[in-house]
C-alpha cells in the first residue's frame, strides 16, 4: 500500500475533492430549485427577471449607483446575482406601489427585504456614511 508523505497526499487530496464536489453541488442543487417551476408556471428567477425588465426604465444612473454602492461588499463572483435578486425585488415593490421611478427609499426597502439579517450591518455602514436616516428603516432592520 502507499506509505508515507504520498499517502498522506492523496487521502487529504480526496478528502478535498469530495469537500469541493458537495460544496458545488448544494449551490447547483439550490440554483436548480429556483428554476422550477411554481404554481403559475413561472420560477423565482423567472419572476425576478420579469421584475427587472419592466421596471428597467424607472432607473436613474444615480439609483444605479446608489445600488452598485450597496453590492460593493458582496465577494465579485457572487456581486451580480446578489445585484440581479436585489434589483428584482426592488422592481416588484414598485409595481406593486405603481411608482413611476426608483428612488432611495425603494432602494433600500427592496435591499433590506432581498438580504439576510446577516448582511443588513454591510448596508447600515453604508447609509451611517452617506448619513441617510435609519429610522424609517428600523421595523425592516428588525
Amino acid at each position: 500500500m502507499l506509505e508515507g508523505w504520498f499517502g498522506w497526499f492523496i487521502v487529504l487530496w480526496t478528502l478535498f475533492l469530495i469537500s469541493m464536489f458537495a460544496i458545488g453541488g448544494y449551490f447547483m442543487f439550490r440554483k436548480f430549485l429556483k428554476r422550477m417551476p411554481k404554481e403559475d408556471g413561472m420560477s423565482i428567477l423567472d419572476w425576478q427577471d420579469h421584475y427587472i425588465k419592466e421596471t428597467r426604465h424607472m432607473w436613474t444612473p444615480q439609483q444605479s449607483a446608489l445600488l452598485e454602492e450597496l453590492v460593493e461588499p458582496v465577494p465579485e463572483l457572487f456581486r451580480d446575482v446578489a445585484r440581479d435578486k436585489i434589483a428584482g425585488k426592488i422592481g416588484e415593490l414598485a409595481i406593486e406601489e405603481k411608482r413611476k421611478t426608483i428612488d432611495q427609499d425603494l432602494i433600500i426597502r427592496g435591499y433590506i427585504i432581498a438580504t439576510p439579517k446577516r448582511d443588513h450591518k454591510f448596508l447600515i455602514k453604508k447609509l451611517n456614511q452617506k448619513n441617510i436616516d435609519l429610522q424609517p428603516y428600523q421595523k425592516l432592520l428588525g
